[in-house]
């Protein structure tokens, strides 16, 4: 049959055909050239990543390496190339420097991040399982003010947060700093979301059928539930009380308080009159490192169940 005898909607069919056949071509071609663009994409993802851990490790590297020299290798040598090895001669002075008080202030970030931590990643839990689970009277407003206090930097409230602390004479105390790290809005925010992920509903509804009472449902049942979530709210609150030093800067006078982060600064402070401490600086930045690494590395697994808590359901 000629094409001039074909009918309408013969001609049309026709057509939608020879479209159909050239889109299947060009979907042909693309899957050809698919595998090349994609190893450029993977390389080009790799070089980026590469530069970002070159860029995060160099400082940490530095340090490592200036930890090792002694005063003249430390101003004598370039950053990145090695000199004599003196890091345990440097860990011992920094551990005997002014009657041994870096000690003290490891012990009193110990105290101030761990117990800290604790204790807000605890109140964050309990208040997100709270605006997840229970339904009361302003619950939309009140979270909408939580939501406010996570866009609120921190260094804006410490000044009224140490005019407050004046007033209650608690200033230049441990609680001048351990009370407000007790504060989290975004941890409140996130354990919302944990809760909403990990712990259903029907299970709350049965604890409570069984007679359970609401503080029992939450100690035995949800926190339970809640334990990669309740980990990494420990390590963000852990990692922000650890790296803390306006707070402490403004709160306390006293040396024997510092937490290691503050002590260091004023050693630093007292380098343009001697010189001979800077190995002192160094290495005490590099010990206050330590225990952040232990901790993420021994409760990683915590942490990466954690950040997936909100995707399945």
């Amino acid at each position: 049959m000629s094409t001039d005898t074909l009918t309408p909607a013969e001609t049309s069919t026709a057509s939608e055909t020879g479209r159909a056949r050239n889109t299947l071509r060009r979907r042909g071609t693309v899957r050809r050239r698919a595998p090349g663009s994609a190893v450029t994409s993977k390389a080009t993802v790799n070089a980026l990543l590469t530069i970002a851990v070159l860029y995060a490790l160099a400082p940490l590297t530095w340090l490592v390496i200036a930890a090792t020299k002694n005063p003249g290798d430390l101003f004598g040598t370039s950053g990145f190339s090695f000199g004599d090895l003196h890091l345990l001669d440097n860990i011992h002075a920094v551990f005997a420097f002014d009657d041994g008080i870096y000690a003290r202030w490891l012990l009193n970030s110990l105290l101030y991040a761990v117990v800290g931590s604790l204790a807000s990643s605890l109140i964050s839990v309990a208040a997100g399982y709270c605006f997840d689970k229970y339904d009361f009277r302003g619950k939309g407003k009140l979270f909408g003010l939580v939501l406010v206090g996570i866009l609120v930097p921190g260094v804006v409230i410490t000044l009224p947060q140490y005019l407050l602390a004046s007033k209650v004479g608690i200033v230049n105390t441990y609680w001048a700093v351990l009370i407000p790290s007790l504060v989290n809005p975004f941890g409140v925010y996130l354990s919302r979301v944990f809760s909403e992920g990990y712990v259903p509903n029907e299970v709350i509804e049965a604890a409570r059928v069984d007679g359970a009472s609401e503080l029992r449902v939450f100690r035995d049942i949800a926190l339970p539930m809640l334990t990669p979530g309740f980990m990494t709210l420990f390590l963000f609150s852990f990692t922000g009380s650890w790296n803390n030093f306006f707070g402490p800067l403004v709160m306390l006078n006293d040396r024997n308080l510092y937490p290691a982060g503050l002590g260091i600064y004023s050693w630093n402070q007292m380098v343009l009159q001697s010189p001979s401490i800077y190995p002192l600086v160094i290495t005490g930045s590099l010990v206050t490192v330590i225990p952040l690494i232990i901790a993420f590395i021994g409760l990683q697994r915590f942490w990466r169940s954690g950040l997936t808590a909100g995707a399945v359901k």
